[in-house]
This record gives structure tokens, sequence and C-alpha cells, in this order.
């Protein structure tokens, strides 16, 4: 509240004896103060880049060359490495520098990432064309009938469930499984796009590694869609998230009202993830 944070002192900090003034139009002093908790949360992570950069590099602005005892050099050539942040292993675990590790962390990584694509697909796609004729014809249940995201999981019938998972399960077990000796995720009978067995192979070396960098890009920035329409779904029951349809969210109190201007795009937005 006012009580808290003024302390008397004036616009830019200053105390009222050095001649500091107040700012008296509310609506200045409003977009001055939601601009002062943005810069000060810009701040706190650049410091700690800094800090970082610093304590690694010998310059805060951080010359990665001057760092030549990093493990993470073992890695920084490999896929996934791209502009703009380059190798990104905030948490260190790459910093013992274990082949077999990093290895086994990228295989887990491309197939969360295809899987999360599928998944994405599976929300985008039903909402533009479904498949005509039945789904279940013992239970009278047309493709057209099935609702979207997680409302289709109480309408599908068992043996539906038993399909998939028994697909799933050959997929993983018979038709796609790791080689130690070839790349991971690289699977000896998937051709482009990962068709099994397929015949349309990428033989040009730079051509192979701009599209591999692609599928690893896309497949981060899906697994990050499908959990945002994961929550959209689940709070709104639309993967498109219409956020008043939500009218029991706790956001919706009067806390909502104190927070209002504290982040997003618009004036009145807030931004509390840790729903703290």
């Amino acid at each position: 509240g006012e009580g808290i944070t003024n302390y008397e002192y004036g616009s830019i900090g200053l105390p009222g004896y050095l001649g500091g003034k107040p700012v008296d139009d509310p609506e200045l002093k409003k977009k001055k103060l939601n601009a002062e908790l943005a810069n000060g949360r810009l701040a706190m992570m650049a410091i700690i880049g800094m800090f970082f950069q610093d304590g690694l590099t010998g310059s805060a602005w951080g010359d990665w060359a001057n760092y030549v005892d990093s493990p993470l050099r073992a890695f920084e050539n490999e896929l996934g490495v791209q502009a703009p942040v380059g190798f990104w292993d905030p948490l260190g675990f790459t910093a013992n520098g274990d082949a077999a590790s990093f290895r086994r962390r990228r295989y887990i990584e491309l197939k969360h990432g295809r899987v999360a694509m599928l998944a994405c697909l599976g929300y985008i796609v039903p909402e533009y064309y479904r498949l005509p004729g039945d789904l279940s014809p013992s239970l009278g249940l047309k493709f057209t009938d099935m609702p979207t995201g997680f409302a289709a999981f109480s309408k599908v019938p068992g043996s539906g469930w038993a399909q998939m998972v028994a697909f799933a399960g050959t997929v993983e077990l018979f038709q796609y499984v790791d080689d130690p000796t070839r790349p991971p995720g690289d699977f000896a009978n998937a051709g482009s796009l990962g068709v099994p067995n397929g015949f349309l192979r990428i033989s040009d070396p730079e051509t192979k590694k701009k599209k591999l960098s692609a599928e690893i890009a896309n497949g981060r920035l899906a697994m990050m869609a499908i959990i945002g329409m994961f929550y959209q779904d689940g709070l709104t029951g639309s993967a498109w998230g219409d956020w008043s349809l939500y009218t029991d969210s706790p956001l919706r109190a009067s806390a909502q009202d104190l927070l209002a201007g504290t982040g997003g795009p618009f004036p009145e937005n807030y931004w509390d993830p840790a729903g703290i």
C-alpha cells in the first residue's frame, strides 16, 4: 500500500530534503511505479547474469572464449546448440562432461519433442477436420461425435484405448529401437519425417543437419505448447483458453485488483505463475 512503499520520497527516489517532489497525477504515478517494478525485475535477472559471466570469464560481458576450462565445451558443437542462447544448461546437467548421460538426455528430449508435436497436431487438426465414418460401430459413435482435448477421454471406448496402447508399445519395442551405434533418435528403419521403413532419405549432410536442428527446436516449442494447451483445456474446457469461462479461478478474487499492472502486455494484466 501507499504507506509501505512511499516514505515521503519524491520522483526517482529523491528525498524531500534534497528537492524530491512527489508525482501528483495518479495515472502518471501508476505508470511510473509499474515501470519501476518491470525494470527492477529485469535488473535482478541482469545482475545475476553478470555475476555468472564475471565469475566464469573474468568479464561481466562474458567472452566465452576466455572460459577454456568449461566442461560444457564438450557439447557446444552438438545439434540443438542454437542462437541466440548457444549452449544453454542453467542447471548444470552436463557439468561433468559425461557423454553417455548427454546422449541419453538428448534421446529423451527428441522422443518427448516428437510426441509433443504429434499431440499439438492432435489438438489442432480436429478443430478443422474429422475423419468420416464410425469410430465405434458397435456403440454408434462417429468421429464427428468426439469432442477435442480432455473431454475425449471419457468418450473413447475401452477397446480404443487398448488399440492405442498396443500400437505405441509395438512402435517403442519393435519398430523404433535405440541403436547405441547411431546418433540419438536416428533409427535405421525410418526415413525422412520418421516414416517407418521410409524410402525418402536425406543424403546431403548440411541439409540433414539443418533439418535435425529444426526438429529439436520445433520439439522444444511443442513441449511448451502442449503443456499450455493442457492447462488451458483443464481450466477453461478449451485448448484455446477462453479465460472468461474459468469463473472459479481464485485469481478472480480481490487479489487480482492488487496485482493489476504488475505484469503482462496490458496495463491491468498481472503475472503470478507460482500462485503466491
